[in-house]
């Protein structure tokens, strides 16, 4: 079980300002959050296989594919201001 002299070591590490009296409910909530881990390290996980997710998931986005854009004229007739197949921007370091 934590003890208010852990929380508070551990809010000064995170530059927290707690009450003593919010120091000695994070040792009670802490200490129980705690207590649930040391229930599951008791499972037998010996054949469990490692995993990110509990459920299995793939990616479910588009295969990319690169390719040339058809209307490059239209690209530069939009552009503000251009030099031949280049844009011109307004200088930003001085």
């Amino acid at each position: 079980m934590l003890d208010r002299a852990q929380v508070h070591k551990v809010a000064l590490l995170s530059r927290l300002e707690l009450t003593p009296a919010e120091e000695e409910q994070y040792a009670k909530q802490m200490s129980s959050i705690l207590d649930y881990f040391e229930q599951l390290s008791e499972l037998d996980t010996e054949n469990v296989e490692p995993t990110t997710r509990a459920i299995d998931m793939s990616n479910i986005t588009r295969h990319d594919s690169l390719s040339p854009y058809q209307n490059l004229a239209g690209i530069y007739a939009a552009a503000p201001d251009r030099e031949t197949d280049f844009f011109k921007v307004p200088k930003i370091m001085t």
